[in-house]
């Protein structure tokens, strides 16, 4: 029989053993926190934080090329190879004569006429830039138009087409459809239903999205409310009533830097200015009667603000966070929707109630043309303009 002593005796020696072969393996082998295995929380928690300082965009999105300035690729005369060959022109769709008239810049003379559905609202860019869709609103279709030869082609069957954008990703057309107080995705080129999106408000009618595409803006003209729409999961995950009884709010436009939206409202009488992120309500600059259209310069240092109400632009200087000047049209006017010349040199904006279109030079506000259209001229595409793809409306450029 073995004695008390020898047995803890044994045990001794045993532990003794384990320790020295402990101590070997770690002479011979890295820290357990060092060895591979052991560094996956360390490198979830660098990827956790590497997320959280810059989040990924939507997904299939282009990289944005300048984090500071979200329309670095709109710069003068920066044209994508697929619009390069197109020739200069001016789409004006006139919603009471159901045509769209199209006019040489370079002469202000207008070269065709085009015949197309009922109540044309808008003239769109597609995502690719290889279309223009005109809007036929009442007259339930998209009308295409090819830009290399500015003919149109047969119209698609579309219900309420009041206006039209793209994700930025370029995976989906967003249909507004005003009346029937719905968002509408569908796919970009047949425009075949992907996802109907019921909303509670009344006229959604414009809207732009964030930096890194993963949500957007969406103006309710009627109701005078705003939403704010999850772009992958196609779901409305805010709504806000804009603080003035009676507001309408109409076209939006995100801030070169990503950080704050402008929404135009028409009986406001001003931009509303809005932290898209936080969607918090918004508060309001005034800049003139009947506010309407924001266009952003080439240097996007400025926001052209076309009051329709009092036939004036406002300019807001992006630096210096304030209006600094306003434009008058000779003799009034309507100035409502457009965009700005390929080179940046000229703005160019639908006479809504005047049946006319005016050109404006950029650098001093003055009036060049005043030219007659059709009935109700509304949403006017200048086209090509720069960037690598387009977003929709009369032509948001990235």
């Amino acid at each position: 029989m073995t004695s008390p002593i020898a047995t803890a005796a044994r045990r001794a020696t045993a532990l003794l053993a384990a320790a020295l072969l402990a101590a070997l393996a770690g002479c011979g082998s890295p820290p357990a926190k060092s060895h591979p295995t052991a560094r996956a929380p360390e490198g979830a928690a660098l990827s956790t934080t590497r997320k959280k300082a810059d989040p990924p965009g939507l997904p299939g999105m282009p990289p944005v090329l300048d984090a500071k300035d979200l329309y670095a690729a709109d710069r003068p005369n920066r044209l994508s190879p697929v619009v390069r060959n197109y020739p200069s022109r001016v789409y004006v769709p006139n919603t009471n004569s159901d045509t769209v008239t199209v006019i040489d810049p370079k002469t202000y003379r207008i070269i065709r006429t085009i015949p197309v559905g009922n109540q044309p609202q808008h003239v769109v860019p597609s995502w690719d830039l290889k279309t223009l869709w005109v809007n036929d609103d009442r007259g339930n279709s998209l009308t295409p138009i090819d830009p290399a030869t500015g003919r149109a082609g047969k119209p698609v069957d579309v219900h309420d087409p009041y206006n039209l954008y793209f994700t930025p990703n370029g995976k989906y057309a967003i249909v507004m459809a005003s009346l029937d107080r719905q968002l509408v995705f569908r796919d970009p080129h047949t425009m075949k239903i992907a996802k109907t999106v019921p909303v509670s408000c009344y006229g959604v009618n414009h809207a732009d999205f964030s930096a890194d595409g993963r949500y957007f803006i969406v103006s309710c003209e009627f109701s005078g409310e705003l939403l704010k729409v999850d772009t992958e999961k196609m779901k409305v995950i805010g709504q806000e009533k804009l603080p003035f009884n009676g507001a309408m709010p109409q076209d939006v436009k995100i801030s070169p830097d990503g950080k704050t939206f402008y929404i135009a409202d028409m009986m406001a009488d001003g931009i509303w200015v809005l932290n898209g992120d936080k969607f918090t309500t918004p508060k309001l600059l005034p800049t003139g009667k009947g506010c309407h259209g924001l266009y952003i310069s080439r240097d996007s240092k400025e926001m052209y603000i076309s009051n329709r109400g009092e036939g004036t632009i406002s300019i807001f200087d992006f630096p210096q966070n304030r209006l600094t000047r306003k434009w008058v049209l000779p003799h009034g006017g309507s100035p409502d929707m457009g965009g700005v010349s390929a080179d940046g040199k000229v703005l160019w904006l639908s006479g809504r109630y005047n049946a006319e279109v005016y050109a404006i030079d950029t650098a001093t506000g003055k009036q060049l043309a005043r030219i007659p259209v059709g009935s109700g001229p509304h949403g006017l595409a200048v086209y090509p303009q720069p960037g690598r793809y387009s977003l929709g409306h009369t032509g948001i450029f990235r």
